[in-house]
């Protein structure tokens, strides 16, 4: 109970920091003019500050150091709040961090190279195998169970790489980057307070804390009125990296015993993040195809999609927030029921199936739209 209460706290007090920061934040931008400047991929017309993921990083740390030393003032149980190797991986994903948060501090300030800012992913990337966290068990899925560590650790490397460039690409309307991560936090918070790993249910909730007021002034500020904010490379990124933690450290086996839930951890928190994951997967696909540079941005994300169907912004973020909130909750539900490969596969084939009725539904509506004209 008391590390619910101080759990509970920090999250409260992570929502007053971000709510006292963000105004400050806007009002720095506005004064050093520093905006994000709408250009023909983007959606937005207007000049608006992207500096919002400059707050999530330091409130972040502050609460999560603060809350753990108060708890273990007030009596708690430094093994149990830290078991194992858990210290070493906080402190190594905190060096990770900050490589990432000055990268993008410096992408959203004056641009950097996007060669730049892979090798930086890569090397913050490296923290987590150095740390003891690796991909070591797929649980039966795809009928593999133990994986070396020779195997394991670039694996690792890539979905760290992949995990944080994913949440950094859906990051094109208001509320979707920071929606889709909320409801991914949200599920791995409750995941690790059932497993007993509090010090990570903690991250878990702080981070969301700290995105609900962001949350607040990106999709319901008023852009005209200077209350409107981006959350930038430095939001993404930092969000992208946390989120590649966390699924790591929840797929890993620690030798004691299964994780006490159904199914295997691997589908779990690739269900978590399939949206985003996926959406990924099928632009880099079709760029290939189509002999463009995969690293190179255009405006064929899912986000991007709702919209040619004629829906609002605030439409295509509910709407994809609503997606991704079905496929975790059947993934949880269907997991003990059947086979776990049959249920990945299946999902690939619904995500597929989605994006087609949705290529039929965009191209009947260009075709009306071109009649009516």
């Amino acid at each position: 109970m008391e590390n619910l209460l101080i759990i509970a706290a920090a999250f409260a007090t992570a929502v007053l920091l971000g709510r006292i920061i963000i105004p400050n934040i806007l009002l720095v931008s506005f004064r050093k003019r520093l905006f994000d400047v709408p250009d023909a991929r983007k959606i937005h017309h207007s000049l608006v500050p992207r500096l919002g993921g400059v707050s999530f990083f330091p409130v972040v740390l502050f609460c999560v150091c603060l809350f753990i030393a108060l708890r273990l003032l007030w009596g708690g149980d430094a093994e149990g709040l830290f078991p194992g190797r858990m210290t070493t991986e906080l402190l190594l994903f905190a060096s990770g961090l900050t490589l990432l948060y000055i990268i993008g501090v410096a992408d959203d300030l004056v641009g950097v190279r996007y060669r730049k800012k892979f090798l930086v992913q890569l090397l913050a990337a490296l923290m987590l195998p150095l740390s003891g966290l690796y991909i070591n068990h797929f649980y039966g899925l795809f009928g593999i169970g133990l994986i070396s560590p020779f195997i394991g650790i670039p694996l690792t490397l890539l979905l760290v790489v992949f995990i944080t460039n994913a949440i950094n690409l859906i990051d094109g309307i208001d509320g979707l980057a920071s929606g889709l991560s909320m409801v991914a936090l949200a599920v791995f918070g409750g995941l690790f307070i059932y497993d007993g790993l509090w010090v990570y249910a903690l991250v878990s909730f702080v981070t969301i804390g700290v995105l609900i007021p962001f949350f607040s002034y990106n999709v319901f500020g008023k852009a005209e009125r200077g209350r409107k904010i981006f959350m930038g490379d430095t939001g993404s990124l930092m969000l992208g990296y946390l989120l590649s933690l966390l699924t790591v450290k929840y797929c890993m086996f620690t030798g004691d015993a299964l994780m006490e839930v159904a199914g295997s951890p691997v589908l779990v928190a690739f269900s978590v993040l399939l949206v985003p994951s996926l959406d990924v997967v099928r632009v880099v696909l079709r760029r290939v195809r189509n002999r463009t540079n995969p690293f190179l941005p255009d405006k064929t994300h899912i986000h991007h999609k709702f919209l040619a169907m004629g829906c609002t912004p605030r439409m295509a973020m509910v709407g994809i927030l609503l997606m991704s909130a079905c496929f975790c909750g059947l993934n949880l539900c269907l997991a003990e029921r059947m086979n776990n490969t049959l249920l990945f596969v299946m999902d690939i084939l619904v995500w597929t199936g989605l994006n087609m009725w949705f290529d039929v539904r965009i191209k009947k509506r260009q075709k009306d739209k071109a009649g009516a004209e």
